[in-house]
């Protein structure tokens, strides 16, 4: 089902590997005292360098399998929104990221990545569920995504989801 509320996103992709974890964006190494703008300039170094540097605002991340494991710190989502980072399109994520990717707004997309190279375009509708490599005339159909969820990502997040219905209760 199509959902007009959710734009195309329209990006380039960013190609990490597998088991990227969270302290690979978001070092405790640099927490806490560091501000984001320093831990930003530091995103993926270990795995990436230069990442930051050459990552231009829109961009979309598509990685390996269990991209986001290793922590719950949400930090890690917050410095990817920092930089621009417009979703992540992986075959798994850890569990405590993809949550709190959510909670922050920022799409995270679990499916087959494989053909997906550095510095494509792609395309990814939400509302029509589905990724678009047009270059290669590549389309995937994408998993449904709970409606709390959708409704959570249409809002920009949790807190503001929460603030525009401070009376919404979970139904079974």
């Amino acid at each position: 089902m199509a959902d007009a509320a959710f734009g195309v996103l329209h990006g380039r992709v960013y190609r990490l590997g597998d088991d990227v974890n969270t302290d690979l964006n978001c070092s405790g190494k640099y927490l806490p005292g560091m501000n984001e703008a320093t831990i930003a300039a530091q995103v993926f170094e270990p795995v990436a360098p230069g990442f930051a540097a050459r990552f231009v605002a829109g961009g979309v991340i598509v990685a390996g399998r269990h991209f986001g494991i290793n922590s719950s710190r949400e930090q890690a989502v917050h410095i990817l929104r920092r930089i621009g980072v417009a979703a992540i399109v992986a075959p798994s994520f850890g569990r405590q990221f993809f949550r709190n990717a959510i909670n922050n707004g920022l799409p995270v997309i679990e499916c087959d990545v494989a053909g997906i190279a550095e510095a494509d375009p792609i395309e990814i509708d939400l509302g029509a569920q589905s990724l678009r490599l047009p270059a290669q005339d590549l389309t995937r159909r994408l998993a449904a995504l709970p409606d709390a969820i959708r409704a959570i990502l249409r809002e920009g997040g949790l807190i503001a989801f929460l603030r525009k219905y401070p009376d919404w209760e979970l139904t079974p």
